[in-house]
């Protein structure tokens, strides 16, 4: 099996993708620790501020001593050379707003998943041809339920995952699963400003768990 295809079983297994930034090193790391232990295997960091590549190698580091099982992503990645930068902090996935083909040249033949944030179908055929096989539906919130369901026929040899807009509800997570998404990108309505700004890490966890449950219970309704 190939690395990419691993990759995306893993966040396919899991449905759910948790996203999320801390300037904070030990806020990041404590984070990630709560999303492992909620049952997290696969995270997406994202490069937002100063502190992202410092604090993505130490997310590394402490991945590789005490959590084996989890991978990590690097999300927001706009050009090569912060590609290259992740790809040698150790990433195991990388995630883009938008569809950028150097990117993807870059990636795709070293077997590194690669998920570019598209809307429209102009964008998710160029991401295909250029050997996207997992689409990330940006913002979610925007194109909503209705854009995927009118485009899943279209793109039979596609995944895709939504983010923004997917809230922590039963409705609105199985509501995108029935539309055809194959997982749900979560940021802050999972990891929020406050949950973080209080290090409140056990709500975090047990947030995270709720999630999982729904749509593991998801899941088992459509076997």
């Amino acid at each position: 099996m190939t690395k990419i295809q691993s990759v995306t079983n893993t966040i396919i297994n899991q449905g759910v993708l948790p996203l999320y930034y801390n300037a904070d090193e030990e806020v990041t790391l404590e984070i990630l620790r709560s999303l492992y232990k909620a049952g997290i295997r696969a995270v997406e960091y994202t490069s937002r501020g100063e502190a992202a590549l410092s604090n993505f190698t130490k997310m590394v580091e402490i991945r590789n001593a005490e959590m084996p099982e989890m991978l990590l992503g690097i999300g927001t990645i706009k050009n090569v050379q912060q590609a290259e930068e992740y790809s040698k902090a150790g990433a195991d996935f990388f995630i883009s707003p938008g569809f950028v083909a150097e990117v993807a040249e870059f990636l795709i033949p070293k077997d590194r998943l690669y998920s570019p944030g598209c809307m429209t179908p102009t964008e998710i055929i160029e991401a295909e041809n250029a050997g996207v096989t997992f689409i990330k539906l940006f913002p979610g919130n925007a194109l909503g339920i209705g854009f995927m369901s009118a485009i899943k026929d279209v793109f039979p040899n596609l995944k895709f995952m939504p983010t923004g807009g997917v809230d922590t509800t039963k409705q609105s997570i199985e509501s995108w699963f029935k539309a055809g998404v194959s997982a749900v990108g979560m940021g802050s309505k999972l990891v929020s400003k406050e949950l973080m700004l209080a290090k409140d890490y056990t709500t975090i966890e047990n947030e995270t768990v709720k999630v999982l449950e729904i749509i593991q219970a998801l899941k088992n309704n459509n076997d």
